[in-house]
C-alpha cells in the first residue's frame, strides 16, 4: 500500500492499494472528532480521489480502534451563535454532499465509535462495513441541538421516519447488530478482520465497468427524488449513454467467449 507524504499530525491521511483508496481521518486522541480543519481535509481528499481516473472505490475510516468518528469537535462546537451555527452546518452539509454525489463507491468502514456527525459522515457513503464493537447514534439531542451535517434528512431516508425519530430523540446509542438490523449499516464483521473485508469488497467493486458503477449509482440516487415515471426516462438516458461505451463492447464480447471482462473505463 502506498501512502500520500503526511505527517502524522495531518488530520487526515490518504493511502492507496491499486485502484482502491482509503482516507483516514487521523485525530486518535481526540476519537477523530470534526473540526474544521478536518472537514475540509476530507473534502479535498474526496475531490482530489473522486477525480482521479485510476481510483474506482474509496474507503473513509478513523484511525485507531477506538473510533471511526465520535462526533463533531465540542470545543468548537459550543462557541457557536445562530448565525455561525447555520454557517457551521452548512459547511459540514457541503462536505458530506460531495461524499454524496461521488461518481465511484465509497464505503465507510466503521470501525470504533460512530456518533453524532460521524454517524453523518457514514450516512453520506454508500455503504457502511461496520466492526461488530462499534456504536452508532446521533446523540446530539443531549448537547441541547440537533442533527446539523445532514443527519436529520438521510437518516430517516435509510431507516424510516419513526425508526430515525427514536434514534434521534432519545440520542441512544446502537449496537452494531442492531444497526444491521435498523439497516442503518451494510456489513457487520468482526473487528479483527472488518479492513481486510472492506478491502476485499472494494477491490471486487474496482474490478467493475467504472462507467457503469458510475451510472448506476447516479440512477439510484436521482430516482430516489423523482417520481417514477422520470426515474424511469432518467434510467433510459442513462442506459443509452452506457450502451456506447468500450466497456460495454467488451462486458459483452467477454461474456459470449466465457472469459473475464477487462475493463478500461472508456
Amino acid at each position: 500500500m502506498m501512502s500520500d507524504p503526511a505527517h502524522a499530525e495531518s488530520p487526515v491521511i490518504v493511502a492507496r492499494d491499486g485502484a482502491v483508496a482509503t482516507i483516514t481521518v487521523n485525530r486518535p486522541a481526540v476519537r477523530n472528532a470534526l473540526n474544521d480543519a478536518t472537514l475540509g481535509a476530507i473534502d479535498a481528499a474526496v475531490a482530489a480521489l473522486d477525480a482521479d481516473p485510476d481510483v474506482r472505490v474509496i474507503l473513509l475510516t478513523g484511525a485507531g480502534d477506538k473510533a471511526f468518528v465520535a462526533g463533531a469537535d465540542i470545543t468548537e462546537l459550543s462557541r457557536a451563535t445562530a448565525v455561525t451555527g447555520r454557517t457551521l452546518a452548512q459547511r459540514g452539509q457541503a462536505v458530506f454532499d460531495r461524499i454524496a454525489a461521488a461518481g465511484k463507491p465509497v464505503i465507510a468502514v466503521i470501525n470504533g465509535y460512530c456518533l453524532g456527525g460521524g454517524c453523518e459522515l457514514a450516512l453520506a457513503c454508500t455503504f457502511r462495513f461496520a466492526a461488530d464493537t462499534a456504536e452508532i447514534g446521533q446523540p446530539e439531542i443531549n448537547l441541547g441541538i440537533i442533527p446539523g451535517y445532514g443527519g436529520s434528512q438521510r437518516l430517516p431516508r435509510l431507516i424510516g421516519r419513526d425508526r430515525a425519530l427514536d434514534l434521534i430523540l432519545t440520542g441512544r446509542r446502537v449496537t452494531a447488530a442492531e444497526a444491521l438490523v435498523l439497516g442503518l449499516v451494510t456489513r457487520v464483521y468482526p473487528a479483527a478482520t472488518l479492513r481486510a473485508e472492506a478491502l476485499a469488497y472494494a477491490r471486487e467493486l474496482a474490478g467493475k465497468a467504472p462507467i457503469a458503477v458510475r451510472l448506476a449509482l447516479d440512477a439510484v440516487r436521482a430516482g430516489l427524488e423523482q417520481p417514477l415515471a422520470e426515474a424511469l426516462a432518467h434510467e433510459a438516458a442513462l442506459f443509452g449513454l452506457v450502451s456506447a461505451t468500450d466497456d460495454m463492447r467488451e462486458g459483452t464480447r467477454a461474456f459470449l467467449e466465457k472469459r473475464p471482462a477487462q475493463f478500461t473505463g472508456r
